[in-house]
């Protein structure tokens, strides 16, 4: 009789286990944003692929709203962690460089003025300057969400770099750094910047922020050209300013 009701148990406690939470907060907040985007989509087409996509965007909003994937739970995979256990090494890592005909040590100034950044990036919304090197920041999302980090900066040689990362348990993983080098035949200085970061969601997240316009190398190029533009003429735009040429 105990053998007999310990099998009527174990689909129940199967069931439970199965619809656990196993999905991580940022990749959840993807894949609400995608889910919402592709439901719309496949309501606005009335066809077989309309509605194809209608029901997939369905299902990564139930996927988002239970925090549950059937097929992770499948595979054993589980991405619940807390953030601070997630390495930046396994995010984009963006590199571009770019020759401004203005003092290197200029330049130093302004970056390390780190409330200037949202002035030529387009994707920062604001940067709070705390104390000890800290600061806060508040980075534009995709379907005109936010993500806020807080970072601390980790290296400075003054006129020649700085090297900042988010701190512990911030929404968004990121690490990056600023280099001021002199320029050839005194041509102002080279700045190259480096920065690193875990995207939300992984490769899902990186494909549905290049479809919604969030590539992050393309950003950095033109964030850097826009920085070039400003410093050259002199006039560094306001940070309310987000008109684009």
């Amino acid at each position: 009789m105990e053998a007999h009701a310990a099998r009527r148990r174990a689909p129940r406690s199967v069931h439970v286990e199965d619809e656990r939470r196993n999905v991580g907060v940022p990749e959840r907040w993807v894949s609400m944003i995608a889910g919402g985007a592709l439901l719309a989509l496949g309501l606005a087409r009335r066809s077989p692929l309309g509605a194809a996509a209608a029901a997939a965007g369905g299902l990564l909003l139930h996927r988002g709203a239970t925090g549950h994937c059937r097929l992770y739970g499948a595979l054993g995979i589980d991405t619940t962690e807390r953030p601070e256990h997630v390495s930046v090494r396994h995010g984009i890592r963006v590199e571009h460089a770019v020759t401004i005909d203005r003092p290197r040590a200029e330049l130093f100034r302004f970056w390390r003025q780190l409330e200037n950044l949202p002035r030529f990036m387009r994707h920062l919304e604001r940067v709070t300057m705390l104390e000890d090197g800290r600061s806060h920041w508040v980075a534009r999302a995709p379907a005109g969400m936010t993500a806020e980090w807080d970072a601390v900066i980790i290296n400075e040689v003054p006129d020649e770099m700085i090297a900042w990362r988010s701190l512990a348990g911030s929404e968004v993983d990121h690490a990056g750094s600023v280099h001021f080098e002199d320029a050839p035949a005194g041509r102002g200085a080279v700045v190259r910047v480096v920065m690193q970061f875990a995207v939300p969601g992984g490769r899902l997240g990186q494909g549905i922020a290049r479809v919604m316009g969030e590539e992050p190398d393309q950003q950095i190029r033109d964030d850097l050209d826009r920085l070039k533009r400003t410093m050259e003429a002199g006039q560094v735009p306001a940070v309310g300013d987000r008109s684009r040429g």
